[in-house]
């Protein structure tokens, strides 16, 4: 099942707001992207960027696990998600 490009962007979004209030995750994002705090709000509209927030999530199966559980979604949602907001192409964010 595919998800549309809005439900994708919403999903991320929940993401980005997910890792904000993660403490200890927040920074890791920061870091490995180079985003700062003001990225996160000029660029939260910006498929591309959705897009990295996926990718990042993606990166560790237990911070899959962590924001599907919180957030009452299923497991396999954040990849169909980042497939949409990239056109199926692969991000290269680093």
């Amino acid at each position: 099942m595919s998800i549309s490009a809005q439900s994708a962007e919403t999903l991320a979004l929940d993401v980005l707001g997910w890792l904000v209030g993660n403490d200890e995750l927040l920074p890791v994002f920061l870091g490995s992207t180079g985003a700062s705090a003001q990225d996160l709000r000029d660029r939260a509209s910006e498929p591309e960027f959705l897009g990295s927030v996926l990718e990042f999530l993606m990166l560790d199966d237990s911070w899959v696990i962590s924001f599907c559980d919180a957030n009452s979604v299923s497991y396999d949602l954040p990849g169909q998600a980042r497939a949409v907001l990239s056109g199926g192409a692969d991000i290269h964010w680093t």
